[in-house]
């Protein structure tokens, strides 16, 4: 689902400078979400979605098929920093 948020970013016109301005955050949390290296909340994805003029109820009706049926496991090095 991250690739379609930057698909639509991109189709948007804006660069990730400019989207993290109409969030007020910095470029590197932006590139962070888009790089798998933090995930949003809901809420964050709603805000980041109206950022880009989407409704995300619409995001979420054209993208549910997609997802994965389990949550996906987590990588390595995620486990190694919460002691698990």
């Amino acid at each position: 689902m991250t690739r379609a948020l930057v698909e639509l970013r991109v189709q948007r016109g804006l660069s990730q400078k400019n989207l993290a301005a109409c969030l007020g955050k910095p470029p590197s949390y932006v590139a962070k979400v888009e790089l798998c290296e933090r995930r949003l909340d809901i809420i964050e994805f709603c805000i980041w979605l109206n950022a880009l003029n989407f409704d995300p109820a619409e995001f979420i009706q054209n993208h549910l098929p997609k997802l994965p049926r389990k949550i996906p496991e987590s990588s390595g090095r995620e486990k190694g920093a919460h002691g698990a």
